[in-house]
């Protein structure tokens, strides 16, 4: 018995704990899609319409709220969701919104490492559609 305690307390959990992580986001993706409701099935004209209009860029967003709601309620590092909203153009106040903290604190808590992952060279260019909402929070 107090073998397989020593082991407990000293093998390495480090790929294990980073296998629960990626399945609470994979499973926080499949919980979002649940509540979000389904998508049209690709190539109906229901399908069609949503992605020539605004309608299924807003059905992303949204998806990808309530997955960042998710994570973050799970206690998981939700820096994935908050790069990914930010890379839909989402802005600071509706990330804030979603977390329930105001938007300098958002900002505060998650902007410094959105950035190093959005523009690792410091080049100031963060690409893609980036809401240009940061200058107001520095």
């Amino acid at each position: 018995m107090e073998q397989l305690v020593t082991s407990a307390l000293r093998l390495d959990v480090t790929g294990a704990a980073e296998a629960c992580v990626s399945a609470a986001v994979n499973e926080a993706s499949r919980q979002a899609d649940l509540l979000i409701g389904p998508r049209p099935l690709p190539g109906t004209p229901e399908w069609s319409a949503e992605q020539a209009g605004e309608v299924g860029r807003h059905r992303e967003v949204a998806g990808q709220l309530l997955h960042f709601r998710i994570v973050l309620a799970t206690g998981v590092d939700p820096l994935g969701s908050v790069v990914g909203l930010r890379r839909w153009g989402v802005t600071w106040e509706l990330i804030a919104r979603a977390a329930g903290v105001s938007r300098q604190a958002a900002h505060e808590r998650w902007g410094r490492r959105v950035r190093q992952v959005l523009d690792p060279y410091g080049t100031g260019e963060l690409g893609g559609p980036v809401a240009d909402d940061e200058a107001d929070l520095m």
